[in-house]
């Protein structure tokens, strides 16, 4: 008897692909215990093995089976098939690390079909699910829906069943208890997480409650941690950052300069200026030169060590400085100083003369009574 091909038998017995399709749909899936000891053989390590082995594993391998490594074991689909193995495997010691214990006969699907071949399925429609006409196949898919739909419910009601206030919840199964709070985006997780917090009373009776946040604690978002602490440990040794000191000589020198203009500005008359004025208000602000190329130069070296580009700072001009001057009125201060100055010298001069008249009188009369 010859043997019949697969594809006929397909074709004459319909209710074998269910059988075939079921088989298929079974090798599809495998538990995780399996996938991982797989992974496992796949590395060449043992079960047992630690993160640092199977990293050592996936290393030497790689160089082997990458297809740029120009060795002769150079094969691409084992090195995707390693790399996978790999990939999984470091996801579950993450998951050890952060203490989620995983149940082992969970079934998860296992791609190691890529492709179902079309001569496998009966009908393309309806994810292939169904026997009879057209209208059967879809009735049966609708009910599939509905019994695949109930069953996702259920695991609903269960996560949230688990996941009230209460609830005894198995060690390394927290991360279960807020999967049904993914629904709100990932924004919303953290805040629920709070909020959860605080209505179990974990935020009650908390150090420093009440109170203003400590100061010294604070750090700018914007410099980096390592700039952070060298600023902090020259401050609790009393030393002050280059910068700021800086910046504090930069504007010591620019008020002098402002002043010293005020004052040369207050001894010439109010606009329209004589050529005399204008010449000795020329010579004045010319003497200034040498000053702004000092407070200049200080200005481009703080603009290189400022550690903020908010705080960097722009070179200043003479001309606009000692034009905004020169419009100006006398300045008050100086006015002041100079009357009060004028007054001291009246003073002196009208009290000198008192002395002298004083004096002369007191000498005539002591010559008078001397004579006689």
């Amino acid at each position: 008897m010859s043997q019949i091909h697969p594809r006929c038998l397909i074709m004459c017995r319909p209710y074998l692909h269910n059988h075939i399709f079921t088989l298929i749909l079974y090798r599809n899936f495998a538990t995780k215990a399996e996938v991982y000891a797989q992974c496992y053989s796949i590395l060449g390590v043992d079960e047992s093995s630690d993160q640092n082995t199977v990293r050592n594993a996936y290393i030497s391998l790689v160089k082997k089976l990458h297809p740029d490594s120009g060795h002769t074991e150079a094969n691409q689909d084992k090195f995707q098939q390693v790399d996978r193995a790999f990939k999984i495997l470091q996801g579950k010691f993450a998951k050890q690390r952060r203490g989620i214990l995983e149940d082992l006969q969970t079934e998860t699907k296992e791609f190691d079909i890529r492709h179902t071949a079309p001569q496998h399925r009966q009908f393309l429609s309806f994810e292939g699910i169904g026997t009879g006409t057209l209208a059967q196949r879809e009735r049966q898919y609708q009910q599939y829906k509905v019994i695949k739909a109930q069953g996702r419910v259920l695991e609903f009601r269960v996560q949230k069943a688990q996941a009230t206030e209460g609830a005894i919840v198995k060690k390394g199964e927290f991360y279960k208890k807020h999967a049904i709070k993914t629904k709100y985006g990932f924004d919303r997780v953290v805040e629920d997480l709070i909020q959860e917090a605080m209505s179990r009373g974990d935020f009650q009776n908390l150090k420093g409650t009440g109170k203003p946040l400590d100061n010294t604690q604070s750090q700018n978002p914007y410099v980096d941690f390592t700039t952070h602490k060298i600023n902090k440990i020259l401050l609790d040794n009393g030393f002050v950052p280059e910068w700021i000191t800086l910046q504090k000589e930069i504007r010591e020198e620019l008020d002098e300069l402002k002043r010293s203009l005020k004052y040369e500005r207050s001894l010439i008359g109010k606009e329209p200026l004589s050529p005399d004025e204008a010449q000795q208000w020329e010579t004045s602000v010319r003497k200034h030169e040498k000053m702004v190329k000092n407070i200049n130069k200080k200005i481009d070296k703080f603009n290189l060590i400022v550690p903020v580009l908010d705080k960097q700072m722009i070179q200043i001009q003479l001309e606009k400085i000692s034009d905004k001057i020169l419009k100006e009125n006398e300045s008050a201060p100086f006015k002041s100083e100079n009357s009060e100055r004028n007054n001291v010298n009246r003073n002196y001069e009208n009290t000198s003369a008192a002395t002298d008249h004083q004096s002369g009188f007191v000498s005539l009369f002591t010559s008078i009574f001397s004579k006689s």
